[in-house]
């Protein structure tokens, strides 16, 4: 029962990030609007008064409560990935392994061949703990379904800090599905200037990476290739 409770925790944190994430999009909508102060602008004219065009206040409020959600946010994904590991080794731990005895016998099972879904497997008895359910399941939220093969120098990925090979499980909203280059590319459109949370599986290890969508000398607004694998 444990694997089955540390899902059930896991994905009740993914519904919590989830929420975290769509606030912080609407905030940061509303301080990157035409005209806004952005993440991080001035609130001062070039003569140092306040500016009379914005809000100050809630501009100022705006970005502390980003701030908080932002901080929350790399907790909640910290937690998730701990959780990621520890059923992924309850899986790698609850995997058949061959017995000398069924080898003997010429049965040569391969783990390729063994299908972990069934309640038994060829060469011996094998059953699915929760643990090892548990884990197969988190494995879609946190499978890479692009890696980063091509970054220009001096574009806007190459200075937010992505890398080459950076297997990529989460861009903004996108996560593995269908129609993967069309949505990648909106959810660029929508967030251009703003900073999109970006989830990257680096030397197996999950990584979050904060990029900007935006325009520079060079093509398109990453300055990077996503090859859907």
């Amino acid at each position: 029962m444990v694997g089955t409770n540390l899902k059930a925790e896991t994905m009740k944190l993914m519904d919590e990030r989830t929420n975290t994430e769509a606030e912080m999009d609407v905030i940061i909508q509303r301080l990157c609007q035409p005209g806004g102060p952005g993440l991080s602008g001035n609130l001062v004219d070039s003569e140092g008064f306040p500016r009379t065009d914005i809000d100050i206040p809630t501009v100022r409020g705006d970005r502390r409560r980003l701030a908080e959600l932002r901080n929350d946010h790399k907790i909640i994904t910290e937690k998730i990935d701990q959780n990621i590991q520890v059923l992924h080794s309850a899986r790698l731990a609850s995997t058949p392994s061959v017995k000398d005895s069924d080898a003997a016998a010429g049965l040569g099972v391969q783990g390729s061949a063994v299908n972990i879904g069934s309640s038994s497997s060829p060469g011996g008895n094998y059953s699915v703990t929760a643990a090892t359910s548990a884990a197969m399941d988190i494995d879609d939220f946190s499978r890479p379904f692009a890696v980063i093969d091509e970054i220009t120098e001096a574009s806007p990925a190459a200075e937010d800090g992505l890398q080459l090979g950076d297997q990529v499980v989460r861009f903004g909203n996108v996560q593995s599905g269908e129609n993967l280059l069309q949505r990648l590319a909106a959810e660029a459109q929508s967030h251009q200037g703003c900073a999109v949370t970006m989830t990257v599986l680096r030397q197996g290890a999950m990584t979050n990476v904060q990029v900007t969508p935006r325009v520079w000398q060079g093509r398109s607004l990453l300055g990077c290739n996503f090859r859907i694998l």
